[in-house]
């Protein structure tokens, strides 16, 4: 019986940054549990892609090529999802990220615009989202946040400051939702998705990593998709408010890049 409780059947999912690394697997794991999944990103390929892979698992898959960053959009993805399927039980905000630069290049504007993508638009989708969902029995939010947003490392201000916003942003809204809706966050580790290639297939980068992580190994995009499936799931029904660290274990950053600190001091390599 309690297998069942980790069942999508019948709900319909909304995952964000849907292309391709995370997202993907988080909407292919949801239709693998019995999820129909709207799947939202920039790139119509990639979407498509996905979309063929979820089919094969017998349930339905609805592509939305859309920017996130205009608010107007987030709320057009949310009716268009309540429109296509009759009903809104999950959403994952999986857009996100900012590129790592040195402290004193790590412009006003970096922060802003970092806030704004990974901040920002979770709150437009959320608060577009709630009404729909709030009508649906399973209601469940998933946020995507990081490691680096409790974790401290060289290059990662704006990164790691918007990652740490949007954890305890997860935390508030909780509080808001209950008990209509359940809102948590995945905090992932280093992911082997194809962000990480470069450092994946070079020994002397990847090692490093692996040693700094208990679990010695790079986590894949099917950790992720797990813990997702777990939070969406009515096995996660007495979970709101949380953040769920898949990271193998990780206490400390394992990925150092080698930025200099303001005494021009190189970081160590991991």
């Amino acid at each position: 019986m309690i297998l069942e409780w980790f069942r999508l059947d019948e709900r319909v999912a909304v995952v964000t940054g849907a292309g391709r690394g995370l997202g993907a697997a988080i909407a292919e794991g949801f239709a693998e549990a019995g999820a129909n999944v709207v799947i939202a990103a920039r790139t119509r390929s990639q979407l498509d892609d996905v979309a063929a892979r979820i089919a094969a698992t017998g349930q339905q898959a609805h592509v939305v090529e859309t920017d996130l960053s205009d608010p107007d959009a987030t709320a057009a993805l949310v009716n268009e999802a309540v429109n296509v399927f009759g009903r809104l039980d999950i959403v994952v905000n999986n857009v996100g990220g900012a590129m790592p630069k040195p402290l004193l290049d790590t412009s006003v504007a970096d922060i802003d615009r970092a806030l704004r993508f990974n901040v920002s638009t979770a709150h437009a989708l959320a608060t577009a989202a709630a009404p729909a969902m709030a009508a649906a029995e399973h209601g469940a939010i998933i946020n995507i946040t990081s490691a680096m947003g409790w974790a401290a490392g060289r290059g990662y201000a704006a990164y790691g400051t918007a990652k740490g916003a949007l954890a305890h942003y997860t935390e508030l809204i909780a509080q808001d939702l209950a008990p209509r809706v359940r809102v948590n966050a995945i905090a992932p580790g280093s992911i082997h998705t194809s962000a990480l290639d470069t450092v994946a297939e070079n020994d002397e980068l990847r090692r490093p990593m692996e040693q700094a992580t208990p679990l010695r190994r790079l986590g894949t995009p099917a950790d992720v998709a797990a813990a997702a499936v777990y939070l969406a799931s009515d096995a996660a029904s007495y979970v709101t408010g949380k953040i769920l660290e898949v990271d193998g274990g990780l206490t400390a950053p394992n990925m150092e890049l080698g930025i200099p600190d303001v005494t021009g001091d190189s970081a160590p390599a991991g």
